[in-house]
Parts: C-alpha cells; sequence; structure tokens
C-alpha cells in the first residue's frame, strides 16, 4: 500500500488539503500540520505535530527542518504532497533527497505570483502545480485546476 505523507501549514493550506484528501483514499495516508485541532476539525484525524514556520525566521525554520527530517525518517513515505507552506517545504525537501515522489500544490491565495516556498519547491518537486492558470509556463510549474 502506497504511504503517504500530507503536510501543510494551518488555515487556508489545510483547508485545501482537506479538499484534495479524498484523492489518497486506498492509501495509508499521514497528514503533517501545526493545526492539528484544525485538522481533527476538518475531519482529517489525528495529524502529526509539526513546528509552523516561515522562511523569513531563520531559527524557527532550521528547527522546523530538523522536525520534518525526524517525521520522514520515522514515517518513510512513498509520496509527499503539500499545499505549502514553509513546513509542508521541508517534508517536501527531505522526500526529493530521500527519493520519495512529490506534489506540491501553491495555495490559490497565491493569484499574483507563486509563494516564496512554491518557486524553492519547483526546483525538488517532482510536480509544482499553481492553481491560477495565467502563473503557468516558467519551466516547471503546471496549472492543472483549482482545488476551490
Amino acid at each position: 500500500m502506497t504511504k503517504v505523507l500530507a503536510a501543510s501549514s494551518g488555515g487556508g493550506h489545510l483547508e485545501q488539503m482537506a479538499l484534495i484528501a479524498a484523492a489518497f483514499d486506498g492509501c495509508e495516508t499521514i497528514f503533517a500540520t501545526p493545526a492539528t485541532g484544525q485538522a481533527r476539525h476538518l475531519g482529517l484525524g489525528d495529524a502529526i505535530a509539526i513546528p509552523d514556520c516561515n522562511l523569513t525566521q531563520p531559527l524557527r525554520a532550521l528547527w522546523c527542518l530538523c522536525v520534518t527530517f525526524s517525521l520522514f525518517r520515522r514515517t518513510r513515505p512513498d509520496v509527499v504532497v503539500t499545499t505549502g507552506a514553509a513546513p509542508g517545504f521541508f517534508c517536501l525537501f527531505w522526500a526529493h533527497f530521500m527519493g520519495a515522489r512529490t506534489l506540491w500544490i501553491d495555495s490559490v491565495a497565491n493569484a499574483e505570483s507563486l509563494s516564496l516556498s512554491g518557486r524553492l519547491a519547483r526546483r525538488f518537486a517532482d510536480r509544482c502545480l499553481t492553481q491560477w492558470e495565467d502563473l503557468a509556463g516558467p519551466p516547471g510549474i503546471e496549472f492543472a485546476g483549482s482545488v476551490l
């Protein structure tokens, strides 16, 4: 059975993950988020807590990088799917180097440009999706529809 690590920040990122969660039916799915209470509320079960951070907070980002490495080593997923932001990027980063397949879905909130994490993710993700058709086109950025 395919093991999926579905990682995202809280708020809209996690809501978008919940909207695509049915795509993981038939897989062993592990949800990881800083917003474990929101994950339960959205019907995602008991998610694994990971630290929240952004890429402009170097110490928090370093802590998140370490925690997500430990999470990846413990869970050994075959696939990592993330809707962002930085905590999801770190899960995807480790997956890239450890041989798991990866999918980045940039948040629908990023209508003007890809997020900073999304711009970094396109270098590591097997597929990097935007939810805005006019943002697709640069190498590695695809449009496949919107989850909302």
